[in-house]
């Protein structure tokens, strides 16, 4: 026989951030027990709102399943005396495992004879298991922030008012905080009222009788059906983030979407402010035409049935009305101040106590990105823009705009800087240097606030890397593996002819200049490396085989456009190039002998044989190719670079075929391995072909 086993914890409203991962926990928590338990069961559903968390397992045994245990014992030489009689030891055995020393059977391990007991465990009820179990799966749950209540020294996330455990109908009796078990649930809290549910397998449909939608996909599905709803009746793009609408979902226990208005003259405000406001501030989802430009319209979703919505719609018009009226007063307010006056102030902003006010790294993002923009060759233009966008890329952080919402720093900074009469490609580049923000978001699409940004990232990534301040484990407060990914991201879709080795270089001079470095400027670069290869790595991993990045990125990840380029042109010869496995046996041998050689220097009088002669000439013609196109940074070329390299497989292979490469002769071995040196010192620069991995 098997019966539903029901647990509800009734608490004060919960954050709805934590809801979810808690939800999640507490069915982990609840199929682990069971597990351990050895109490079967077909599956167990999780369900969350802001005043309870519970799970309801269905079809739950009602007695542990019977287990026939074998337990290992001392070995037989130590069992048994000379006679044959159980020792001290094993009679011992037999005691703590409950068995009679008659019942032994010996096994044979690695060699040896052991005694082992056989001993049969009869299940026990789960009546009389689950007390304990569900309160030691309550008090087991973790959560961000604990709270303590009364005189208790109990913590959870919020104080525990009732709790429901039923297992079929009967009650699983235990108590926390002097909270005890019974089978009385609370509805809504202004729609619905106490229940008592008769048996586990009622719980949904009981508390939806209270207006309460236990079921989080459900809520979830009504809630974008109403929105939905309200779009198509009306004509609008209601947009929906993910991150709302997540929040949204554990705010309510009885969903209903309606909508709201507001004055058109707040239009005149950049949306994005309006938005920021309303998502922010209100948890409203803001209203678009086809477009994609802002209506004065909201949607909310409130927590409770259909009526008197024309009287909630006009309580929250009247709270957005004050929100969006201090934005206003704030955008005006902004513009009165002139950008030089705005620079000024941020030299009283700590940017980090060892490198400065947010002035100083200013000065630095100018520094660094007037070097990166003479690499690049920019025109005088474009450099003039670098270095105006670099000046003011921060003024926007000391607005009253920026202060109230901090996402809205580089947007607030765009606008500003356009209203005060900045060029079009500086403004522009006061919001694109914090591209991409998070992954996915695309990179700055100008060149300014490419450079800008690739500034920017570096100054901080080399500033605290020279502090000692560098990412561990899941530790990286000022997300530092964010913006190293972003500067991988940028080199790579601008196909920047700016290597990394560059830019490590350019910021460490740039810090050493301001005295930031606490530590060797060779020390800051070789970590500065092993942290961007990781990164790079991660960039490779997500379309290539491990064994083919780990080689590519042995052949040097610096120039990352390269790196990816001979990471492709790598994985399509190993999945399509026939025979690409004995061309690299055939690299694979050259770099063995390789690594003896002495000196790179080639005597071509020195070769005795023909077949020395064509590898040398075949090597030749292969090395200029792939200087040529290097030169001419043709990144697309791997693949022909490639086909280049395996070209020498013929005469390699000829080569070992007809000459002993460790000659008598020391000056014709030392010259032989010196043309295979030359040889691998190639191949290594496109991969280091012995860390692929074959079937």
């Amino acid at each position: 026989m098997a019966k539903d086993l029901l647990l509800e914890i009734g608490l004060e409203e919960v954050p709805a951030r934590f809801l979810r991962a808690a939800m999640n926990q507490l069915r982990e928590k609840t199929e682990k027990w069971l597990d351990a338990s050895r109490l079967s069961y077909d599956k167990v559903e999780a369900y969350a709102t802001p005043r309870r968390l519970a799970v309801l397992a269905r079809g739950v045994a009602e007695k542990q399943e019977d287990v026939n245990e074998e337990v290992k014992g001392p070995s037989r030489k130590i069992a048994q005396d000379a006679n044959g009689d159980w020792s001290k030891a094993a009679l011992g055995f037999a005691r703590s495992q409950g068995v009679d020393a008659s019942d032994f059977t010996f096994k044979e391990l690695s060699g040896v004879e052991y005694i082992y007991a056989t001993k049969s465990l009869n299940g026990q009820e789960a009546s009389a298991l689950l007390p304990e179990g569900l309160k030691s799966i309550i008090s087991s749950l973790t959560f961000p922030k604990n709270m303590r209540w009364g005189a208790y020294d109990f913590r959870f996330i919020r104080p525990i008012r009732w709790m429901v455990a039923l297992f079929g109908e009967e009650i699983v009796p235990f108590e926390i905080t002097d909270v005890e078990t019974n089978r009385v649930s609370r509805g809504h809290r202004f729609l619905g009222s106490e229940t008592s549910i008769a048996k586990a397998s009622d719980y949904v449909e009981n508390l939806r009788t209270q207006h309460v939608l236990v079921d989080v996909e459900e809520r979830e599905a009504l809630i974008l059906k109403q929105i939905r709803d309200l779009a198509e009746a009306n004509n609008w793009n209601i947009a929906i983030k993910e991150d709302l609408l997540e929040e949204v979902l554990f705010l309510v226990e009885t969903p209903t979407a309606l909508f709201g208005t507001f004055e058109e003259s707040f239009l005149n405000i950049p949306q994005e402010v309006l938005i920021t406001s309303m998502r922010e501030h209100q948890r409203y989802f803001p209203v678009l035409d086809a477009e994609g430009k802002l209506l004065p319209f909201f949607v909310t979703v409130r927590n409770g049935d259909a009526k008197s919505l024309d009287i909630i719609a006009k309580g929250n018009e009247k709270v957005l009305r004050a929100r969006l009226s201090d934005a206003q007063f704030f955008y005006e307010e902004d513009q009165k101040v002139a950008i030089s006056d705005a620079l000024a102030k941020l030299e009283n902003v700590v940017f980090h106590e060892e490198l400065g006010s947010t002035g100083d790294k200013v000065r630095r993002i100018r520094q660094t990105a007037d070097v990166i923009a003479s690499k690049l060759n920019l025109d005088a233009d474009a450099a003039q823009s670098v270095s105006r966008a670099a000046d003011i890329c921060k003024f926007d952080l000391v607005t009253q705009m920026v202060y109230e919402f901090p996402e809205l720093q580089g947007m607030m900074g765009e606008d500003y800087a356009r209203k005060a009469g900045e060029k079009e490609e500086v403004a522009r580049a006061v919001f694109e240097h914090y591209q991409p923000r998070f992954a996915g978001e695309s990179v700055p699409a100008s060149i300014v606030g490419s450079v800008v940004s690739l500034a920017d990232k570096m100054d901080a990534i080399v500033g605290f890397f020279g502090i000692g301040i560098i990412p561990t484990g899941s530790q990286d407060p000022y997300a530092l593996r964010r913006q190293a990914a972003g500067i991988v991201q940028i080199l790579l879709d601008h196909h920047l002819e700016l290597t990394l080795d560059q830019l490590f270089d350019i910021s460490i001079s740039v810090h050493e200049q301001a005295g930031n470095l606490k530590h060797p400027a060779d020390k800051v670069r070789q970590d500065l490396h092993d942290f961007f290869e990781l990164r790079v790595k991660k960039l490779l991993s997500d379309s290539l085989r491990y064994d083919v990045v780990d080689a590519v990125i042995a052949g040097g990840f610096g120039d990352i456009a390269a790196v990816v380029a001979r990471g492709h042109a790598l994985m399509d010869a190993v999945e399509h190039m026939d025979d690409f496995k004995t061309t690299v046996e055939s690299f694979t041998r050259t770099g063995n002998l390789a690594a003896k050689a002495e000196h790179l220097e080639v005597k071509p009088e020195l070769f005795e044989e023909e077949v020395e002669r064509e590898l040398y000439q075949s090597y030749e013609k292969v090395s200029k190719q792939l200087s040529m196109e290097s030169k001419l940074g043709q990144k697309d070329q791997s693949k022909s670079q490639l086909e280049a390299l395996a070209s020498l497989k013929q005469p390699i292979t000829a080569f070992f075929d007809r000459v002993m490469v460790m000659a008598e002769d020391p000056q014709v071995r030392a010259n032989r391995l010196a043309l295979l040196g030359n040889i691998d010192r190639d191949l290594k620069q496109f991969a280091d072909f012995g860390k692929l991995v074959w079937q």
